[in-house]
């Protein structure tokens, strides 16, 4: 008995240290980056300060890009005390964590508790989970609700118990927050799959509950700024979005194919499992199916298109992955495949910093990194060998452990190199006792935003109003201090 319990202790222990090191370890060694999490954390800043939660403002002047339940988390973390990096990124790593439990769970009274172990440590190891995870917009947010929402459904799916729709309502109407009527476009799967029990949607717990969530403040929002808020958020942030090219981020139809194969690292190989027939004379797997290829048909026929849009199909990629891998026969070639991908990880760390400030096509391959792939290469062997001893969750437990020591090694050497040449935060912190002296030049807008939320105020343009201290793109785009 004790030895088991040690045995029990140890393996929690383990539990919670990858939590922490996924998910909260270093969460605000970088300082804020891109347009977006800068733009959204002045925002939440804002609504605390002023106290006014419903109108999102951006410098005193009403922002209605996105709805308010990022802006609604950030600012609560203000009010909370916290920092200026941490604010906008610990509720939605909070958030990551506690829809990864509920995963877990529902997963494990549908599919069994291997199958819901694989599933929820791909998902929570997968790269693109991980990413939107330490950032404070709204993917990650919308992700959650959506997908917490269509799982709490599986009941319904298989059996017909119309009770959970009422959560289901509910969690519908928070996604309608985080993001827009998207979620209400990814959930017709769920329509479909039940179109035989309509009615049960009609019913009046779920209308209420739907209607309890989302409609007070969208009716609040345009009753103080009618036109102008439908104009902008609904008629050029959901439908332009969709159809023109005004917002400048058009991409081909198969652009996210190599996105959903680089989100899915390294748990990319998993796919060859799901072309399985028998997997999917399960309703509820198919339900996950049509959920994933309807979304990827969706947002691949936008006119506008962006990697994070793809986030919501994830928990059930992976939720249709786990329980294929724990009904396959043989998966040597998967996991060790898997497990060599983890190779890349050292790549991925070198390139990601030009990626970030000038695109992926301007990164240059670093050199071979010869001593990483063989450790990568001798866990592969490992997998493979445990794998074929019948050792499934061991091989499995390997990977991911490899995965979180990656994530590790990532922001303990990245993160500084991001801080200095992506983010705004260190050049700031050289300046800010001479703020009132600074303006800013060509720079990108990322680093444009970013020196506005570490200000705490609009910066002027140097062109418009030169000052002695400017902030100017130097060599290789990185931005720096002239006088």
């Amino acid at each position: 008995m004790y030895i088991w319990e040690v045995r029990l202790s140890i393996a929690w222990l383990a539990r919670i240290s990858a939590i922490y090191i996924l998910f909260f370890f270093n969460l605000s060694g970088v300082g804020m980056l891109g347009p977006d999490e800068p733009r959204y954390a002045a925002i939440g800043r804002e609504m605390a300060r002023s106290g006014d939660w419903i109108t999102p403002r951006l410098w005193d002047e009403p922002w209605f890009e996105k709805p308010p339940l990022l802006y609604w988390m950030t600012g609560a973390a203000f009010r909370a005390g916290l920092s200026e990096d941490l604010a906008p990124r610990l509720p939605v790593a909070l958030l990551s964590v506690a829809f990864l439990f509920l995963y877990w769970r529902v997963l494990e009274r549908e599919f069994g508790r291997r199958a819901a172990a694989f599933a929820t440590g791909m998902l929570a190891t997968s790269a693109a989970w991980l990413a939107f995870s330490h950032t404070g917009v709204t993917d990650l947010p919308l992700a959650a609700a959506f997908s917490a929402a269509m799982l709490l459904a599986l009941r319904w799916v298989n059996g017909g118990d119309p009770k959970p729709l009422t959560y289901t309502a509910a969690l519908l109407g928070v996604a309608v927050l985080a993001k827009g009527l998207v979620p209400l476009v990814l959930a017709l799967p769920l329509l479909w799959v039940g179109r035989s029990r309509w009615k049960d949607f009609l019913r009046p717990a779920p209308v209420l509950a739907f209607f309890a969530v989302a409609l007070p403040w969208y009716a609040l929002v345009t009753a103080q700024h009618g036109y102008a808020f439908i104009e902008e958020f609904f008629l050029r942030h959901h439908f332009g979005r969709f159809v023109t090219s005004e917002l400048k981020h058009v991409q081909p139809f198969w652009f996210y194919v190599p996105v959903l194969a680089a989100g899915l690292f390294p748990w990319t190989p998993s796919v060859v499992l799901l072309r399985s027939r028998k997997l999917y004379s399960d309703v509820r797997l198919r339900f996950l199916l049509l959920w994933v290829v309807f979304g990827f048909v969706f947002f691949s026929a936008s006119t506008n298109k962006l990697p994070g849009y793809l986030l919501p199909l994830m928990p059930a990629l992976c939720a249709l992955a786990g329980v294929a891998l724990d009904r396959a026969a043989k998966a040597h070639w998967v996991l060790a495949a898997s497990a060599a991908m983890l190779g890349l990880a050292p790549v991925v760390a070198a390139i990601l910093p030009v990626a970030l400030l000038r695109g992926l096509s301007r990164a240059e391959m670093p050199a071979v990194p010869w001593a990483a792939l063989a450790v990568v290469a001798a866990v592969a062997l490992m997998v493979w060998v445990w794998e074929s001893a019948g050792r499934r969750t061991a091989a499995f437990g390997l990977i991911v452990c490899g995965m979180v020591a990656g994530v590790a090694w990532l922001q303990i050497t990245t993160y500084p190199v991001l801080d200095r040449t992506v983010s705004a935060r260190g050049v700031w912190r050289e300046i800010r006792s001479r703020a009132g002296e600074v303006c800013v030049g060509d720079v990108n807008r990322g680093w444009r935003y970013n020196l506005n939320y570490y200000s705490g105020m609009p910066l002027p343009a140097c062109r418009e109003q030169a000052r002695p201290v400017r902030i100017e793109p130097g060599p290789g785009g990185i931005a720096e201090i002239r006088e």
